[in-house]
């Protein structure tokens, strides 16, 4: 039986999503309203990752360009459907009875209800992140979906908290601690296959432990305790998690959880603790301006427009500095790794063209990133980088991502079980018991 071709109508959105998106549409067409042409000038110029999808989504279909891409389309290569860019076409009685108003996203409904008319036969789909333009078109009868590619099927592991494997041999256990080369899984009996960093509690009738499992040597360590510059794990949670950023053979790690659970903290103060091992401490967090408005409508200096964006890590250091006397050499030691760039807290975009080598990098409300951007910033990493993404996926200020399609997500789903990752779901708040009341029930 022939596979019925369908027709996707992409939104501006999907493009600065995903600059390659249009490959992603396996042997579907796909029609470009014009429309998006303008949109996408607008974004051209700046240096956020926003931007740089833009440029090069132009520079891809100036690529593309030829003489049919307006008329019988262009192919998109082997096993793909073609390309088109269809011009402005006029509201259909339906349209203009229910969106008085022709902007982009209605002239964009347009072309997506004028390609349904034109090809009766198909299946007809506009493809937008934009919820509210899906609604529209679900209320004018259109198909409407949002960009599938990047996004996790499987979210249940980014919201499991530490498993706890209960009756274990205790003389296993105790050997956990004796043995620093580690002990062989088979010494234990989980009832699960572990992945490459898992972290577990294990309990027996006498003792516990927190552990890992090295996919090196099929042998679990135990996990131990470790204050980091001042700063003392809480819980089980927190000690697994100052785990993870603490040890050299992990390079890369995804921290997510609600707020409260010491995420930015733990990680930051991780950082101050193996400061000597790497060159630079940078601690960055993507700016989602408020109402989406550009940073330029805000007054004062560029420094005064970013200030509010940067509070939040700067209350983190201060909680830090303040497990130490002024006049203690830890609390000075922090002045001055401010002074001389060792310790750099800044928005993420002005972090971009830097080199990334032998750098403690800390990502904070990755959550906003998209997929595209987190795989920007990694593959940055140079040797004897660790790269460190915090957030919390139920947190997400971006209009356009979700708790799977956000580059937090997607990252922890891609990369679990490598040997360099590692992924800790924190779940028990100690920020205070008001913060944790209001999280579990507002």
């Amino acid at each position: 039986m022939v596979k019925q071709k369908k027709i996707f109508v992409l939104d501006t959105n999907v493009l600065l999503h995903d600059h390659k998106c249009i490959y992603h549409f396996e042997e579907n067409d796909i029609v470009l309203p014009i429309t998006i042409l303008e949109e996408l000038d607008k974004f051209k110029r700046g240096n956020d990752l926003i931007n740089f999808q833009a440029r090069e989504f132009v520079r891809e279909l100036d690529n593309l360009t030829g003489e049919n891409l307006f008329t019988e389309g262009i192919s998109l290569g082997l096993g793909l459907g073609r390309l088109y860019v269809e011009t402005g076409k006029p509201f259909s009685r339906e349209m203009e009875e229910s969106f008085h108003e022709k902007i982009p996203d209605h002239r964009i409904l347009a072309i997506a209800d004028y390609t349904r008319n034109k090809n009766p036969d198909k299946q007809v789909i506009l493809v937008t992140k934009d919820v509210n333009l899906r609604i529209k078109a679900k209320a004018l009868g259109l198909t409407a979906q949002d960009y599938k590619a990047g996004q996790v099927t499987n979210l249940d592991m980014l919201y499991e908290g530490i498993p706890v494997v209960e009756h274990q041999n205790d003389e296993a256990l105790g050997k956990l601690y004796s043995n620093h080369e580690g002990v062989a899984l088979e010494e234990f009996d989980l009832g699960f296959e572990p992945q490459a960093n898992q972290y577990m509690i294990l309990k027996g009738n006498k003792s516990s432990a927190l552990a890992i499992f090295d996919i090196r040597t099929s042998a679990l360590f135990v996990v131990q305790k470790s204050k980091c510059y001042g700063i003392e794990p809480r819980n089980a949670e927190q000690a697994i998690c100052l785990d993870a950023l603490l040890r050299p053979d992990i390079q890369l790690v995804s921290l997510t959880g609600k707020a409260g659970t010491g995420k930015t903290l733990l990680a930051l103060a991780a950082a101050l603790q193996q400061r000597r091992d790497f060159h630079q401490i940078f601690l960055a967090r993507p700016i989602i301006p408020l109402g989406n408005r550009d940073l330029g409508y805000l007054p004062g200096s560029a420094h005064e427009k970013i200030e509010p964006y940067m509070h939040p890590l700067f209350d983190n250091l201060t909680v830090i500095r303040h497990q130490f006397d002024q006049r203690s050499k830890e609390f000075q030691k922090i002045d001055q790794l401010l002074q001389d760039d060792k310790l750099v807290l800044t928005p993420l975009a002005y972090i971009r063209g830097r080199s990334l080598g032998k750098v403690y990098f800390i990502v904070d409300e990755a959550q906003n990133l998209t997929p595209h951007e987190v795989k920007t910033i990694i593959t940055r990493a140079g040797e004897g980088t660790k790269v460190i993404f915090t957030g919390d996926v139920h947190q997400i200020d971006s209009p356009y991502l979700d708790s799977k399609s956000n580059g937090l997500s997607y990252l922890t789903d891609k990369m679990n079980g490598q040997a360099v990752f590692a992924h800790v779901n924190l779940v028990h708040g100690e920020r205070s018991h008001l913060a944790e009341l209001a999280s579990n029930l507002l």
